[in-house]
């Protein structure tokens, strides 16, 4: 059995796993499976509603996923997409609020806004990894929290005491009448080419020029990096920061996107911590990121359906998708499996 095969097995099987074993857990906890998985289809394809929801929520899951792979590929496990993802929702937002415009200026200075914000908050995780060594791991939790607390206050403060800011103008909004009658008045906006520009993008500097060249070598082996001439602290501070910029985008297609503006939260959104599985299960790749959104963005959408169609608590819904995040990060132990078959037989 070739990598290539490999490679298309792994997802695929971690996938089925996951809705067996959710199908299990339904049928144990009194539900029927069946109608559940009827109800997730209906609430991903249903009608052109659904559809139209459904790529809505695949949007920033394409972003937060390519944060995440674009991380891993130079050696660096950001974790803090979800907290880059935040401050970026909000710098997207005040500038399309603050700000009366020309659209053709207003709409790419605001989702600029939004690089930007994730960006500057993950440079210093990578300043500190980059010169004292400190793991991007712990930093980039911390920094998690004090996004979300940060942005929190500030939304108050612009707010008057406020749980929301001001809406954006029209001038920076992603919406779309054409897009929305088309899936029947569906949040659908062009994000999702935003998203999908931002795949091209990885790709070509990964594949296509110097420093990708060098981001990979350094994050594959430091030591002969520097040997070869490279900078190794250079490079580590422009992975964080390339990386935070997707994560700040897809926070700029929530608030200029999906909601037009920005609330307090009491949590996290989960996107950014997604993030991490979606670019799993598309083995850090860009067009593996694509595959990855969609699954997840399909099943988070879709799962919104099953309790009102098939009667299934929430809870439960939420167990048989965490099922498929498992199996998904079980890939390793499926892909070492499926290598000692693909040995055995060549051996025999």
């Amino acid at each position: 059995m070739s990598n290539r095969m490999i490679n298309l097995l792994v997802p695929a099987i971690a996938v089925i796993l996951g809705l067996l074993v959710g199908a299990i857990v339904m049928l144990v906890s009194g539900y029927d499976p069946v109608a559940g998985y009827i109800a997730l289809w209906q609430g991903i394809f249903g009608d052109s509603y659904a559809i139209g929801e459904t790529i809505r929520q695949i949007t920033p899951y394409i972003l937060a996923g390519l944060a995440v792979a674009f991380a891993f590929r130079t050696g660096l496990f950001n974790i803090g997409v979800e907290g880059q993802l935040i401050v970026g929702w909000f710098a997207a937002v005040y500038v399309g609020a603050a700000f009366d415009l020309p659209k053709v200026i207003h709409l790419p200075l605001s989702i600029l806004a939004g690089a930007a914000a994730g960006a500057l908050w993950a440079f210093l995780p990578g300043l500190l990894k980059a010169k004292m060594k400190i793991h991007e791991v712990i930093v980039t939790i911390m920094m998690n929290y004090i996004a979300l607390h940060v942005v929190n206050a500030l939304i108050k403060t612009w707010s008057g005491g406020g749980d929301k800011t001001d809406r954006i103008l029209e001038s920076a909004s992603l919406r779309s009448e054409f897009l929305s009658s088309l899936t029947d008045y569906s949040r659908l906006h062009y994000g999702i080419l935003v998203a999908l520009l931002m795949v091209v993008v990885m790709w070509f500097i990964l594949e296509k020029t110097t420093t990708g060249f060098e981001l990979k070598a350094v994050g594959f082996n430091e030591h002969a990096s520097e040997y070869a001439g490279m900078k190794i602290g250079k490079n580590i501070i422009l992975s964080m920061v390339i990386s935070g910029a997707f994560a700040g985008l897809a926070g700029a297609m929530e608030g200029l996107g999906t909601f037009g503006n920005m609330y307090t939260r009491g949590g996290f959104t989960g996107i950014g911590f997604d993030g991490i599985a979606v670019a799993l299960l598309g083995a850090n790749t860009p067009l593996g990121v694509i595959f990855g959104a969609v699954l997840f963005g399909s099943l988070k959408y879709g799962a919104l359906n099953m309790p009102n169609a098939a009667q299934i608590p929430e809870e439960v819904v939420q167990i048989v998708i965490a099922l498929v995040i498992f199996f998904v990060a079980c890939g390793y132990a499926i892909r070492l499996f499926l290598t000692k078959i693909s040995k055995k037989k060549e051996a025999k």
